[in-house]
């Protein structure tokens, strides 16, 4: 399917924004079936007001808890409450631990 650059309207701001073809091309490859609503600066706005900085919704929104890795013994934080009778680790040795999935 051939696609072509379509002009569209914000729905936050109200200005024209270009959805070009290649966005068209990725939105069908990951099966999205609607046109975006927002322009691209008031998606990035969106965002960060939802995510933070970090764009990461677990890493803004969720209390953290301070642990000591039970691998190598840094210091990290983690999303939940660590508990005495399960080993907590660092992202990077979560990462080397953890099944494959």
């Amino acid at each position: 399917m051939s696609f072509e650059d379509k002009t569209l309207k914000c729905s936050d701001c109200g200005s024209d924004f270009t959805f070009t073809a290649e966005e068209q091309e990725f939105f069908q490859s990951k099966g999205y079936t609607n046109e975006p609503k927002r322009c691209p600066e008031c998606r990035q706005t969106r965002k960060q007001a939802r995510y933070g900085n970090s764009g990461n919704v677990y890493m803004s929104s969720r209390q953290m808890f301070p642990a000591v890795c039970a691998e190598c013994g840094k210091d990290t934080e983690v999303p939940f409450q660590p508990r005495e009778d399960r080993p907590v680790y660092c992202s990077d040795c979560f990462r080397k631990v953890r099944p494959s999935r």
